[in-house]
């Protein structure tokens, strides 16, 4: 029973009930007032010699166990009135989510370590990761291409699941380089074609321009505008030249400086095409706050219903009263019993 009181989730219904708790001190003065300040009964004998001798033996110490049995009966009593309960609270969410696709260039480009301290593909790794954290509800599925695309993950929920595979990803591990932004484009759009979520994004992130695939970015964007997609368009890299790490098997890695050749042109018109929005990102602090800003304007519709239920607890008290009183009972008529 005390598990009951210690719980976090528990309360009393009516809780008035518990000013008449204050009888039980009230009540202890007048006894212990009238046991040893007021008038006790006496019984007359002729002689008490022999009752001098006699002991009262070591339960004299509990002559007052059924008082403050009375006592505890009272207390339980008055507690069962207040209604103890415990309360478990629930929530429904309902949600209207999105399904969301991101399609990630790896082309060896990926590579120069313009967005320091990252290079591009591991600072777009990052902010994907931290895009999936501030979502709820949404289905989200991953494409990466290069001369060709692919689906890496189709649309989940599984968030962990899609986080390893962003974690395993690596630039230029595909077998054709190239950059095929019309192939991912409509790769990621078949993914959503048959989706029945209310709205359909796909986040599109490249550093080049489209020299690969067999499908043009124009006609991608128009498939997709067709199917009611959005597409968002980012550009990665700084403008100008960026260095771009070389292996070399007898010096170890080098550089060389390479301009950095974004299609801004034709990324702004795939997002305007779908009515989504094209971002330049320059660095990795403005590829943060791309992701950020994209992740404010597609925001799920989430409604939280909560409600509690309670689970009426008095009958464990009031059996704890019963047997306390049972126990008074017993004592009072058997060791404790007076006389009349």
């Amino acid at each position: 029973m005390l598990e009951l009181f210690r719980s976090a989730n528990f309360s009393f219904q009516n809780p008035e009930f518990l000013f008449l708790l204050l009888l039980i001190p009230l009540l202890s003065i007048l006894y212990f007032f009238r046991e040893y300040r007021g008038n006790t009964p006496a019984l007359i004998f002729s002689s008490i010699s022999i009752l001098k001798s006699a002991r009262g033996g070591i339960l004299k110490n509990f002559r007052h166990s059924v008082f403050i049995f009375r006592m505890l009966t009272l207390a339980l009593l008055i507690l069962a009135f207040a209604r103890p309960r415990t309360s478990n609270q629930k929530q429904i969410v309902y949600s209207e989510g999105i399904d969301i696709v991101l399609c990630l260039d790896l082309s060896t480009s990926m590579f120069a370590e313009d967005f320091e301290p990252k290079n591009r593909i591991d600072a777009a790794k990052e902010v994907a990761r931290e895009f999936i954290r501030n979502r709820v509800s949404d289905r989200i599925g991953l494409v990466i291409f290069q001369a060709k695309a692919f689906t890496q993950c189709p649309l989940t929920l599984d968030y962990t699941l899609l986080n390893r595979f962003i974690s395993g990803l690596n630039a230029g591990k595909m077998q054709e380089d190239g950059t095929a932004i019309g192939l991912a484009l409509a790769t990621a759009t078949n993914r959503l074609r048959n989706s029945t979520a209310k709205s359909k994004l796909i986040i599109l992130l490249t550093d080049g321009q489209n020299n690969a695939g067999e499908i043009e970015p124009q006609t991608a964007a128009d498939l997709a505008a067709a199917l009611g997609i959005k597409v968002y368009t980012v550009g990665a890299g700084t403008r100008g030249y960026a260095n771009y790490p070389i292996p070399d098997p007898l010096y170890g890695t080098r550089y060389i400086r390479a301009k950095v050749d974004v299609d801004d042109v034709g990324l702004e018109r795939i997002a305007k095409t779908t009515g989504g929005k094209y971002f330049r990102a320059t660095d990795f602090k403005s590829l943060q706050e791309t992701y950020r800003e994209i992740d404010n304007l597609e925001k799920s519709k989430v409604e939280v219903q909560t409600y509690t239920e309670y689970k009426e607890e008095f009958s464990k008290v009031l059996l704890w009263a019963l047997i306390l009183f049972a126990v008074e009972i017993l004592l009072a008529n058997t060791r404790f019993r007076k006389a009349p």
